[in-house]
């Protein structure tokens, strides 16, 4: 068999993948137009959209079909698991989420949770016949970060963007008068415009400042006034600095800390679900590989059985045997084609499963349906296993682990928010400065009353007037002050400042949960490898030692001096022990692939890039068999039928 892969390796064509150059996930952001844009970029009026997931499968899923058979190596099922697999798809979208809840931090909003937790993967079908496990499932909801810590107690986060506001309004108001000595009619109108601009900001060490410009026009139907139209402005400068609580930067920027830290999280949780889905796609391929095996092996008992079979009629025919060894030999017979057509079914089932975690869109693809999965690679047992101190490999494990990161990394952000919350034990001072600086202006009322006055020619003009005393500041204001507010008792405060402290310390524990459980996994991984590998070498004797008694009862019969009986059950004890083989074999690769993810060497003894990883576009080649006819091969060509 080896020697057919080099074959097909050698006459197949190379594929090539997409360039990983563009990533599955992105956010468009469109041109705006030059001018406009500029002004309008920094207040985040762009319109962003995210384009709608990639439902289709990559060009080498269908490329490795050749004459109804999908041909796979273990690096081919890598590379299709990255580039078509759902759950390493849905993942890819965290660390996108997290730059936006960044994004909103930095604007001085509360974070959202974000969380997208890791899926187990899916297992391999039963091998006791009809799986109830077949979808190739797992329940529960997954593994959590646990770092999508959201800010809902403490000093309140500062909005960080700054704001412009605009208002213009105009319009005409009519008021009755009971006294027209002060008006002069008995209806005073006026028709009037009032312009407002208002620019502020919040910086991150709680300082608070805005700005406003305003400037009304208000003309009257009255002779009474000196200056019709009169026209007024103002500017205002308010400053707001807290000086005890939400003072300190540290403080007002607890959530983009966070968000970072989430940020990292993100990262590594998508490395998390890579490993976790790529370590449960191996196991699958390398169970349909056993699983194969399996239905070679029957075969084979299926094809002794009937020989036995046929072999007893001619002896009963000419009277050297008993008509009852017919009748136990048939009986083999019948149970060797359950046995084949329960293997048969195994492998059925795992072509399913294994089929579904390579691809997006199985529903679609009816044509997936009727191929059959060849398997290119088999199973082969090293001849030594790495032999190094158990210290040592905890050491690497606890170096290259991901779950211990994400831990620190929790961890740190429940002692950035701890910082807040003690901050929030503070009482409330607050600082204020208030400048403010009037202009008044307008022409000479035209129909100005005799005896009323002679309006002052320092106010008389126009707007340029009006807005020359503001800036002048020729009528200024000024205030400053403080409040202070101090909240008897303060219960929520202290209350949220135990809560997180003793938050904080159960993340602590659970940093040294997380370390425990490292040790522990190296340490079984070690003993599940070492126990896997001592199986498989008694399996391998066990099956010598069988098929010497099958050879020796054999010879026995034949000579006379055995039975019927005997064989049958070397035939079975054969066939059992080759099925142990196989299934030593496998449970060999489950405990590599175990210890391999116990001490975070799976993306590098896989040659797994991340940045492939997280765009789903991988580079690498795979090697095809030639074209070959249409011929029918895999179960499906096995004559279920004639077997029953």
């Amino acid at each position: 068999m080896k020697m057919l892969i080099v074959m097909l390796m050698a006459s197949g064509s190379a594929i090539f993948a997409q360039s990983q150059a563009q990533s599955e996930v992105s956010i468009e952001s469109p041109k705006p137009p030059p001018v406009i844009g500029r002004f309008v970029r920094p207040f985040h009026l762009e319109k962003r959209i995210v384009p709608p997931p990639k439902l289709v499968n990559t060009p080498r899923l269908q490329q490795l079909v050749r004459s109804g058979n999908l041909y796979l190596t273990v690096q081919d099922v890598i590379a299709l698991t990255l580039e078509n697999n759902l759950d390493i798809a849905v993942q890819r979208y965290g660390p996108f989420l997290a730059r936006e809840n960044l994004r909103r931090a930095e604007g001085g909003s509360l974070l959202r949770p974000i969380d997208t937790p890791v899926v187990s993967g899916p297992v391999s079908v039963s091998t006791a016949g009809i799986s109830t496990n077949a979808a190739g499932l797992v329940g529960g909801a997954g593994i959590s970060t646990g770092g999508g810590v959201i800010t809902q107690v403490g000093p309140g986060i500062p909005g960080l963007d700054p704001y412009l506001a605009v208002q213009a309004t105009i319009g005409h108001s009519t008021t009755p008068q009971s006294n027209t000595q002060l008006t002069g009619t008995t209806a005073l109108t006026n028709t009037y415009r009032n312009l407002f601009f208002q620019y502020g900001q919040t910086f991150i060490s709680g300082t608070s400042m805005y700005f406003t410009l305003g400037d009304s026009r208000n003309d009257y139907n009255s002779g009474y006034y000196l200056l019709n139209p009169s026209l007024s402005g103002y500017f205002d400068l308010y400053f707001t600095q807290p000086l005890l609580q939400g003072l300190s930067p540290g403080v007002n920027n607890r959530d983009i800390k966070v968000a970072r830290n989430n940020l990292k999280s993100t990262d590594l949780q998508v490395k998390l679900q890579v490993v976790t889905t790529v370590s449960a796609v191996l196991n699958l391929y390398w169970d349909l590989v056993s699983f194969n095996d399996a239905v070679r092996i029957k075969e084979q008992g299926l094809k002794t059985a009937q020989d036995l079979y046929e072999g007893n009629k001619k002896q009963v025919a000419i009277g050297a045997m008993a008509g009852i060894e017919v009748t136990r030999a048939a009986a083999e017979v019948s149970q060797s084609k359950e046995d084949l057509l329960i293997a048969q079914t195994n492998v059925q089932q795992q072509e399913i499963v294994l089929k579904n975690a390579l691809n997006r869109n199985g529903v679609e693809n009816t044509w997936l349906d009727d191929v059959h999965i060849i398997p290119l690679d088999h199973i082969e047992i090293p001849k030594a296993d790495e032999v190094r101190p158990v210290q040592d490999l905890i050491e690497e494990a606890l170096t290259h682990r991901d779950e211990i990161d994400q831990s620190k990394i929790n961890l740190e952000s429940s002692q950035i928010m701890l910082k807040g919350n003690k901050n929030a034990l503070l009482p409330s001072l607050q600082a204020f400065a208030d400048f403010t600086s009037h202009g008044l202006s307008g022409p000479a009322n035209a129909v100005l009353v005799p005896g009323v006055g002679i309006p002052n020619a320092y106010f008389v003009g126009g707007n340029t007037n009006a807005l020359a005393q503001v800036f002048r500041r020729n009528f200024p204001d000024y205030s400053v002050g403080f409040s202070l507010n101090i909240p008897f008792r303060n219960r929520t405060a202290q209350a949220d400042f135990v809560t997180d402290q003793l938050q904080t310390r159960q993340k602590e524990l659970q940093l040294q949960r997380a370390v425990n459980q490292v040790r522990v996994e190296v340490k079984t991984g070690l003993i599940g490898l070492q126990q896997a590998r001592s199986r498989y070498e008694t399996a391998v004797a066990t099956r010598v030692l069988a098929e010497q008694t099958l050879e020796a009862e054999q010879k026995r019969f034949q000579a006379g001096v055995g039975s019927v009986a005997l064989v049958i059950q070397a035939q079975k004890d054969l066939v059992g022990t080759q099925d142990a083989e196989v299934q030593a074999m496998a449970n060999y690769t489950h405990a590599k692939i175990a210890f391999d993810q116990a001490l975070g060497r799976t993306l590098d003894v896989n040659h797994i890039s991340m940045p492939e990883a997280t765009s789903g576009r991988v580079q690498r080649e795979s090697f095809l068999p030639p074209e070959l006819p249409a011929k029918p091969v895999g179960p499906a060509a096995m004559k279920l039928e004639g077997l029953r």
